[in-house]
């Protein structure tokens, strides 16, 4: 009988201490699983933001070419309208010397 008290008193700890180490790596493997999972999300939260900056960029460029453009169009439309108001001016000056 005291071998049987003295086997349980040796296997006692063994047993706990090998479920410690078990349980501990399988919460180490989990924790590894988790942070992996958390540097993807980031990674390709990352991609995300540089494809955002890179359409951000191109949007950027062609609005500076569309405002260039405006404002030839509106230079071009001021002096249309000099122009036009010349025209005027001739014909109205025309038609007051004939009556």
């Amino acid at each position: 009988m005291e071998t049987i008290t003295i086997i349980f008193a040796v296997l006692t700890p063994l047993c706990t201490i090998a479920a410690f180490l078990f349980a501990r790596a399988e919460s180490s493997r989990k924790r590894g699983k988790e942070d992996g999972e958390i540097l993807n999300e980031v990674k390709t939260t990352r991609r995300m933001v540089e494809d955002i900056k890179a359409s951000y960029d191109k949007l950027d460029a062609k609005f500076d070419s569309l405002t260039e453009r405006v404002t030839r169009v509106e230079e071009s439309s001021k002096q249309s309208h000099k122009r036009i108001d010349e025209i005027k001016n001739k014909t109205v000056k025309k038609t007051a010397k004939e009556e």
